[in-house]
């Protein structure tokens, strides 16, 4: 459910994009391809800190879990704050891979730089709800996903672009608030469950 509410709210956001004009629409599914490439590193490195934070957990070993699962944070975190300083360096030739269209790739600078400020969120999230799938807790990334995505950045997103006359980039940027407040809450979740496990408690 958690990774449905999460793929799901950007299938939406795509939907939205395709009221806009046919260079808004590119761009966007450009850049949305992008980072769901770096995604999958985290993603990855969250699936690894679940086995291992699932490992300390059925020894008992308290400190193994803890260690375990901040350093898939560091590493997943790390890996997509390096993304986001390619992002912001090299745009265009990361759009020229996929388009030489002035105006797509015009739009999808704009959308590579808040894709930019939100890579590290995204990526303290995707190992963030691994890390509490270690512990057995998958319910809290569900309802934060569910609230974060769509109660809070998908509205936004969508005053942004259609209301308040933003286009495609305010949908980003409501998009971006939304994996920020997820991101920010998981991390606080996890650092909360992990200070206070006691084995055999």
């Amino acid at each position: 459910v958690q990774v449905t509410l999460e793929v799901g709210v950007f299938a939406v956001a795509t939907a939205l994009a395709g009221r806009l004009a046919p260079a808004t629409l590119a761009a966007h599914q450009i850049v949305l391809s992008v980072a769901g490439v770096t995604f999958m590193v985290p993603l990855g490195v969250g699936s690894a800190g679940a086995v291992r934070v699932g490992q300390a957990v059925g020894r008992l070993d308290a400190p193994g879990a803890r260690h375990a699962g901040w350093a898939a944070l560091v590493l997943g975190g790390g890996f997509m704050s390096c993304a986001a300083v390619v992002f912001v360096l090299a745009p265009h030739a990361i759009l020229g891979w996929f388009t030489t269209d002035a105006a797509v790739i015009r739009i999808g600078v704009s959308l590579l730089l808040v894709a930019a400020l939100f890579q590290l969120f995204d990526g303290l999230q995707g190992v963030a709800t691994g890390v509490l799938r270690g512990f057995g807790d998958t319910r809290t990334a569900m309802l934060w996903n569910l609230a974060g995505h769509w109660f809070f950045g998908l509205p936004v997103g969508y005053v942004l672009c259609f209301v308040m006359g933003w286009g495609v980039v305010g949908l980003w940027v409501g998009l971006s608030t939304g994996l920020i407040v997820v991101g920010v809450v998981l991390v606080v979740v996890w650092w909360r469950r992990a200070r206070s496990w006691t084995p055999g408690a």
